[in-house]
């Protein structure tokens, strides 16, 4: 499980460091790829895996399920650490993501999300709005 929020610079090859107890549980490979908001979302290999199989579970029939995964797959890119613990971010992802000199990082449960410091500070304060409705909506408190 990622939760936290952490705040890293890029480097000037565009590679950025996730934190150390993130890596631990990322230490095979990793899957980045566009978040459906402005963000870049990494999914360590096993849950990408089980997004994947749940995904091809689904009628391709469907086209709407065609562009889902044309969205989700074709945006997609394997990585690995380097010795210092950083990722590169292919600049496709980065520019989709309004990703400058400094990245936001965020455990979201089963998956990391990348955000620009501007964009990151709009959505936490709607998500923040928002979280006491939506429980209410699943019938917590």
């Amino acid at each position: 499980m990622f939760f936290g929020e952490y705040v890293y610079k890029l480097d000037d090859k565009g590679r950025v460091p996730l934190p150390p107890k993130f890596r631990r549980d990322m230490r095979d490979a990793i899957v980045l790829t566009k978040g459906t908001e402005k963000c870049i979302r990494i999914f360590p290999l096993a849950e990408w895996k089980r997004l994947a199989d749940e995904l091809s579970s689904k009628a391709v029939t469907s086209a709407s399920q065609r562009k889902l995964n044309r969205a989700i797959f074709g945006s997609a890119f394997s990585a690995a650490f380097d010795k210092q613990g950083r990722i590169g971010l292919p600049l496709q992802l980065r520019l989709h993501a309004e990703i400058g000199d400094s990245v936001v990082v965020v455990g979201v449960n089963q998956s990391v999300e990348l955000w620009s410091e501007d964009l990151w500070k709009q959505e936490k304060q709607a998500s923040e709005e928002q979280a006491e409705q939506i429980l209410e909506g699943m019938g917590g408190s």
